[in-house]
């Protein structure tokens, strides 16, 4: 886990860390959160949408922004504040996802960084792309 202080972090900094989506992963959300689309459950279903197999959570692929911030940027000081997300393409089990951040912006008055966020999956397509406001504490 990464310890920067707000001096210590640059404007154009990166970290990046990889993540394989497992099924296991999509029936865990599932049971945290009550959401039982079949879309994210049956792969019958998936395909007859159009979809190669079930379709992971968008969410769960957007808590990876969550494990971005408390782990790699900041790391143990942050604290979320503001998430604007959007989903690119739609993430599969077996997918190995890289999630990226870049800062692009430090307000000195508050502390805060803005982080930019994408997430490509192992063919290189972006499947979620965003920002983060986050305080440095």
């Amino acid at each position: 886990m990464n310890r920067y202080t707000y001096d210590e972090i640059r404007v154009g900094q990166t970290e990046s860390f990889e993540v394989k989506i497992t099924g296991q992963m999509l029936d865990d959300f599932r049971g945290m959160t009550g959401d039982t689309n079949p879309l994210h459950s049956d792969v019958g279903y998936a395909e007859a949408e159009g979809y190669e197999d079930r379709v992971a959570y968008g969410m769960l692929t957007a808590s990876f922004m969550s494990t971005l911030a408390g782990v790699y940027i900041p790391g143990e000081r942050s604290l979320i504040k503001e998430l604007k997300i959007k989903f690119a393409k739609p993430v599969y089990p077996g997918d190995a996802i890289t999630v990226e951040g870049e800062v692009k912006e430090k307000n000195d008055t508050f502390n805060m960084v803005v982080l930019k966020v994408t997430m490509r999956n192992d063919k290189g397509d972006k499947v979620l792309r965003g920002s983060m406001d986050i305080l440095v504490r």
